[in-house]
C-alpha cells in the first residue's frame, strides 16, 4: 500500500496545504519570449518554494528548446534559478514580524521564496529569503546575496536592472545590483516616530484593496513613487497568546469601522539626488530629493492603485472613504501636481480591480467599469465588451488587444455555472482563448502566454505555454493527487437562479433515501465558491462521503455574475442567508435532501453566515459550525464594513445592530429553539480578532444557550498547521453527526 493510499483525506488535505504545494505559480514571461520564470516547491508536501526558469529557447543558440530536454516539462527546459536550501545552507527560515504580517494579509502559507520581482528585460530577479536580499541572474543561472541591512521586505529591481530597492526598518532603501552603495532613499526624519513608515502597504490596502506594495519604479529607473504611511491616529489593539502568558501581547494598528484610518501620502523620490548621487557617499537620514504628490486627500483618502509605465504619466486611483466616488489622476513628475483623467461615481460602491487603471501603449486609459448594468472593459471612452460577458480582470494590455478573464454575463447564451474564461478583446470583437469547462487564467507578454486551467473533472491545474496561440511547452506540476474525487453537480436554483454545486456520497443510490444536509458556503462578497474546478470541492466531497448531501451556494453579494447581483446586499447582507435558504428548498425538489436535518459550516464570512443561520432561522437549520466569525460588526475594518453598510457605526447604528450576532445588549434578534453551535477561532487572528467569538460565547452563556468553543492556540485567520487543519475537519464531522443524530 502506498503512502498516498494510507493517508486519510484530512491528513493529506492538511499536509499538502489544500493541494497547492508543488503546483507552479507566480509566472513571469520575459519580453523576448525566451523564458518563463515561476515558483514551485519540490513536491506536493514540500512547503519551500524555489525559483524556477523554463527556457523556451536555448540560451546559447536562440533556437526553441527541444522536446524532452527538461525534467518533467515535455518541451522546453526547466531549471532551478534559486534554491532556498542552498542559499540558507540548510538553516531554518526566519521571518520578521513585518514579513509575517505581510504574508498573513496575502494568505501566504508556504515558505522559501514566496514572491519575486524582475527587471524590465526579465533577466534579473530579486527576492527576500529569511530577511536577506538575493538577486538571481536568470540567464546565467546564478544567485548571489546582496549585503544590506535587514530584515528585507518586498525587494524590486529597477527596470534597467542596475539597482534593487527594498524596505527595511520602516525605510525604503536601494542598492546597486552589483552589491555596492546601499543607501536610504526615503525614511523617517528626526521628528518622525515609529508610527511613520515608507514603502509598504498599510493594513487596509493589503487586506481589503489588494494593493500589496508601497513603492513603484519609474520606467527610466531614475525615480520612485513611495508611499508614506502614518498610523498615529489608528487605534491600537493587542493580540495576546494566553497559552504563553510570559510573552508580551502584540500591538496592532487596526482601523475598526468608524475609526481613523492610516494617513497615506505619496512622494516622488529621486534615485540620484542629494545624498544619493553617483559617486557620493551613502548618506543616511533626511535630505533626499523628494516631491510630494498632491491630491484632495481629505475627500479621497484611499490610495487604491498606482500605475507607472512608459505609455504615460504616473496614474493614480484615489477613492473616497464611502467608496462611492473615485478619481483617476495623472501626476506631473516635475511638480507633483495631479490632473483628473476620469471620475467615477456609484450610489452603492465602486469595485477595485488588480493592475487597473493603466495606460494602453497608445496612451488611452484602460479600466473596468459598470456600464448599462454590465461589467465591461473600457479602453478610452469606448466599451469593448457588452452584457454577454462579466469582465473579472485585465491580464495583459498589448499593442493590438487586451487580454481579460471573464465569466458569463446576464445576456450570455448559457449560464456556464462556475466557469471563468480568457478572452482576447479589441475594437474588432471578442475571441475566447481558453477551451472547455473550467476556471482559466493567463499571464502574457508579447506573443507568449501561460494559460493556467483548472477543470471540474480533473484534479489540480495545468499550465501550458503558448506562442501565438499554439502550444509550445507545459510547466510540470508536482502537486499530489487527492485520495478522493469530487463529483459536484453544477446547477442553478430558485427564482434568483442561484449558482450551486451539489455533492452526494460516493456510491450513493436512490434506495439509500434522503440525506442529512450540510450547507458549505462562503456566501459573501469577494468569495466565489461555485467554480468549475475539481479541487474546490474536495473538502465538500469528503463531508458528503461522511453521509451528507452537501450544498455550496453563491447567493447575492458573491462575485462573478453582474454588478446588480453583487450590489444587491448594500445595507442588507442578510440577503446572503435568504439565498442559502432559497437554494436549499429549491434543490430539495431535485435531490434527496432531508430537510429535518440541516446544518451549515463556514469560515470567516461563512462562519458569520453559519452563526446567523442557527440564531435567526432555527426553523430551517438544526446545527452549525462557525469558524472565525465576525459577530460584532463594529469590530471589523473600515474599508469592508463601511462599503457594504454605507457608513460607520456612528452613522448607521441600526444597520450594524441588525447584522451583528451580538450587540452591547446581548444576542441580536435570537429565535427559538436554541440549536447546537460550535465556534472555532484562532487566538492569534489579527483580521477577525478572537474578541468576536468571546463576545458571542458570553452572550450565548448569558442567554442560557448551550454551545461549544474551540480555541486554536497560535493560529491566525489561516490554519496552515498540519495537525490543526487535519483535526479541525475530524472534529467538525463528529460535532455535526452528534448534533443531527446521525449515530
Amino acid at each position: 500500500m502506498t503512502l498516498r493510499q494510507q493517508l486519510s483525506f484530512p491528513r493529506q488535505h492538511a499536509r499538502t496545504q489544500r493541494f497547492t504545494l508543488g503546483a507552479p505559480r507566480a509566472f513571469t514571461v520575459s519580453p523576448d519570449g525566451a523564458r518563463v520564470t515561476f515558483l514551485r516547491s519540490a513536491s506536493g508536501t514540500d512547503r519551500v518554494n524555489s525559483l524556477w526558469v523554463l527556457d523556451l529557447e536555448d540560451p546559447a543558440t536562440g533556437s526553441v528548446a527541444g522536446a524532452g530536454s527538461g525534467a518533467g516539462s515535455g518541451e522546453g527546459r526547466e531549471r532551478i534559478a534559486a534554491d532556498p536550501a542552498v542559499l540558507l545552507g540548510g538553516a531554518a527560515e526566519r521571518l520578521s514580524p513585518e514579513e509575517r504580517a505581510r504574508r498573513e494579509r496575502s494568505r501566504e502559507g508556504s515558505g522559501g521564496i514566496v514572491g519575486y520581482a524582475v527587471d524590465g528585460a526579465g533577466q534579473l530577479a530579486a527576492f527576500a529569503l529569511s530577511g536577506r536580499l538575493f538577486a538571481a541572474e536568470l540567464l546565467a543561472g546564478t544567485t548571489r546575496e546582496l549585503p544590506v541591512r535587514g530584515p528585507v521586505i518586498d525587494p524590486r529591481p529597477s527596470p534597467d536592472g542596475r539597482h534593487v530597492a527594498y524596505v527595511a526598518d520602516g525605510a525604503l532603501r536601494v542598492i546597486g545590483a552589483d552589491g555596492e552603495r546601499d543607501r536610504e532613499l526615503a525614511g523617517r526624519s528626526a521628528d518622525e516616530g515609529e508610527d511613520i513608515g515608507y514603502g509598504l502597504a498599510e493594513f487596509i490596502a493589503a487586506e481589503e484593496m489588494s494593493r500589496t506594495r508601497g513603492y513603484w519604479w519609474s520606467p527610466e529607473s531614475d525615480r520612485l513613487l513611495v508611499a508614506r504611511v502614518d498610523t498615529a491616529r489608528v487605534r491600537r489593539w493587542w493580540i495576546s497568546d494566553p497559552a504563553h502568558p510570559e510573552r508580551e501581547p502584540v500591538k496592532v494598528a487596526y482601523p475598526a469601522a468608524g475609526t481613523p484610518n492610516a494617513d497615506v501620502r505619496l512622494f516622488l523620490v529621486d534615485l540620484e539626488g542629494p545624498g544619493g548621487a553617483e559617486g557620493a557617499d551613502a548618506a543616511e537620514g533626511p535630505g533626499k530629493a523628494r516631491t510630494e504628490v498632491v491630491w484632495d486627500r481629505a475627500r479621497y483618502p484611499y490610495l487604491a492603485r498606482v500605475h507607472w509605465s512608459a505609455a504615460g504619466a504616473p496614474l493614480l486611483l484615489v477613492q473616497s472613504r464611502d467608496q462611492r466616488g473615485q478619481l483617476y489622476l495623472a501626476v506631473d513628475t516635475a511638480t507633483g501636481a495631479t490632473r483628473t483623467v476620469h471620475r467615477d461615481e456609484d450610489p452603492a460602491w465602486l469595485e477595485l480591480f488588480a493592475e487597473l487603471p493603466a495606460w494602453a501603449p497608445d496612451g488611452r486609459l484602460v479600466r473596468i467599469a459598470d456600464e448599462g448594468g454590465a461589467r465591461v472593459l473600457m479602453v478610452g471612452d469606448r466599451p469593448l465588451t457588452g452584457p454577454q460577458l462579466h469582465v473579472r480582470a485585465v491580464l495583459d494590455i498589448g499593442e493590438h488587444d487586451v487580454l481579460v478573464s471573464a465569466s458569463a454575463g446576464e445576456e450570455a447564451a448559457g449560464p456556464e455555472t462556475g466557469e471563468i474564461h480568457v478572452y482576447r478583446v479589441n475594437e474588432l470583437g471578442v475571441e475566447r482563448l481558453s477551451e472547455g469547462a473550467g476556471v482559466h487564467s493567463a499571464v502574457r507578454t508579447g506573443d507568449v502566454t501561460v494559460l493556467v486551467s483548472a477543470r471540474p473533472d480533473t484534479s489540480g491545474a495545468s499550465a501550458q505555454v503558448l506562442r501565438d496561440g499554439k502550444r509550445l511547452a507545459a510547466v510540470a506540476s508536482y502537486a499530489e493527487q487527492p485520495v478522493l474525487t469530487a463529483r459536484p453537480v453544477l446547477t442553478e436554483a430558485g427564482t434568483h437562479r442561484i449558482p450551486c454545486a451539489v455533492l452526494l456520497p460516493t456510491g450513493y443510490q436512490e434506495s439509500d433515501g434522503p440525506l442529512p444536509v450540510l450547507l458549505d458556503p462562503y456566501g459573501g462578497p469577494h468569495g466565489q465558491r461555485v467554480v468549475a474546478a475539481q479541487n474546490a470541492y474536495l473538502t465538500s466531497q469528503w463531508f458528503a462521503d461522511q453521509g451528507f448531501a452537501v450544498i455550496v451556494a453563491d447567493g447575492r453579494g458573491t462575485p462573478g455574475r453582474s454588478p446588480a447581483w453583487e450590489k444587491a446586499v448594500k445595507q442588507n447582507l442578510l440577503l446572503s442567508l435568504d439565498d442559502q435558504i432559497e437554494a436549499l428548498h429549491a434543490l430539495a425538489e431535485r435531490f434527496p435532501l432531508d430537510l429535518g436535518r440541516v446544518a451549515m459550516r463556514g469560515w470567516s464570512f461563512g462562519g458569520y453566515l453559519a452563526g446567523l443561520a442557527v440564531l435567526r432561522r432555527p426553523d430551517v437549520f438544526h446545527a452549525a459550525v462557525s469558524g472565525a466569525p465576525v459577530t460584532d460588526l463594529r469590530l471589523y475594518d473600515t474599508h469592508y464594513q463601511e462599503r457594504y453598510f454605507g457608513g460607520g457605526p456612528q452613522e448607521v447604528p441600526e444597520v450594524y445592530a441588525r447584522h451583528s450576532l451580538v450587540t452591547d445588549d446581548g444576542l441580536s434578534a435570537p429565535e427559538s429553539p436554541a440549536r447546537p453551535l460550535m465556534i472555532i477561532h484562532g487566538l492569534a487572528d489579527d483580521n477577525v480578532v478572537v474578541a468576536h467569538t468571546l463576545r458571542l460565547s458570553a452572550a450565548l452563556l448569558a442567554a442560557g444557550r448551550p454551545h461549544e468553543v474551540l480555541p486554536l492556540t497560535g493560529v491566525t485567520h489561516m490554519t496552515p498547521q498540519e495537525e490543526v487543519a487535519e483535526n479541525l475537519l475530524l472534529l467538525q464531522v463528529d460535532f455535526l453527526k452528534r448534533s443531527l443524530g446521525m449515530g
